[in-house]
C-alpha cells in the first residue's frame, strides 16, 4: 500500500467502500471556453486515475456516479457524446484487469444500447474472478429507481408464495437491491461544489461520511483522495451511539 501524502493514515483508518459524484465536467469545460463533450472526456480521463490509485491504497470498494436517470433530460448531443464516450472508455479499460480490479455496473439497462449493454456484460464476466478492488460504475443509475424495482420484485415473490410477510426484513430486501452484494458506503465524495446526494445509492449511503469539495471533477488528483481519506480518518463513526 502507498499513499501519495505524508500523513498516511492507518490501514484500519481507510474506508471499505468509497462512492464519488463525479461532477463539474461541464464546467471545467465552460472555464475553459471547451465543448461539454470535453469535459467528460477530461474527466473520463480523471476517472481511471483515480480508480486505480483507489486501488493501489487498499480501497476494497469504489463506486462512481457515471450517468443518472435524470441525465437523459440534458440535450440530446450531450447525451448521445455521452453514450459514445462510455462505449469508448469501456474499451480501453486494460489496466484494471492488470491490476486485478472486478468491474461491475449497476442502474437499469433497458434505455442503453445493446452495444453498450454488451460491453458491459463482457467486462463483468472477463472480471468476476477478480479478487481486487470491487469497481462500481453507475450508467442509468438512481436510488429512487433502484429501490422501486426491488420493492417491485418483492412484492412479485410475496404474491407468488416464495416470501412470506415475516422473512422480508433490512437484509431481505437489501438482497433485492442492484447494489446488495456491494457493503454499505463509507465515504461519498461530492466534488464540484455542489452540497447534494442527488438521487445516489439511497440505501447504501445510509450511514456514510459525507466529503464536499470545490474542486471540478476534471481537476481531482490522489492528493484530493489522500485528503478526503484523512478526513474520513478522524471521524468518530457512532452509528447511533454514543
Amino acid at each position: 500500500m502507498f499513499f501519495k501524502n505524508k500523513r498516511k493514515p492507518p490501514e484500519s483508518a481507510l474506508p471499505g467502500h468509497i462512492a464519488i459524484i463525479l461532477d463539474g465536467n461541464g464546467r471545467w469545460a465552460k472555464k475553459r471556453g471547451l465543448s461539454r463533450s470535453a469535459g467528460h472526456r477530461k474527466g473520463a480521463e480523471t476517472f481511471k486515475k483515480i480508480a486505480l490509485y483507489a486501488n493501489r491504497i487498499g480501497v476494497k470498494c469504489l463506486s462512481a456516479y457515471a450517468f443518472s436517470t435524470e441525465n437523459w433530460k440534458r440535450p440530446e448531443d450531450e447525451v448521445s457524446g455521452l453514450m459514445k464516450l462510455l462505449e469508448e472508455y469501456l474499451d480501453n479499460i486494460g489496466e484494471f484487469e492488470k491490476e486485478n480490479v472486478r468491474v461491475i455496473f449497476i442502474g437499469e439497462k433497458k434505455r442503453l444500447s445493446k452495444k453498450l449493454c454488451d460491453k458491459m456484460t463482457e467486462i463483468e464476466e472477463k472480471s468476476a474472478e477478480r479478487t481486487g478492488m470491487i469497481l462500481a460504475i453507475a450508467i442509468n443509475y438512481g436510488g429512487r429507481q433502484e429501490i422501486v424495482s426491488a420493492v417491485r420484485n418483492t412484492a412479485k415473490l410475496s404474491k407468488e408464495g416464495f416470501v412470506s410477510d415475516e422473512q422480508i426484513d433490512e437484509a431481505f430486501f437489501e438482497s433485492m437491491l442492484d447494489t446488495g452484494k456491494l457493503p454499505d458506503v463509507d465515504l461519498l465524495i461530492r466534488p464540484g461544489g455542489e452540497k447534494r446526494i442527488s438521487n445516489f445509492l439511497l440505501w447504501k449511503i445510509s450511514y456514510a461520511e459525507i466529503y464536499f469539495c470545490d474542486t471540478l471533477w476534471p481537476d481531482y488528483t490522489e492528493k484530493d483522495l489522500d485528503e478526503a481519506v484523512l478526513w474520513y480518518s478522524k471521524r468518530n463513526r457512532r452509528f447511533g451511539g454514543v
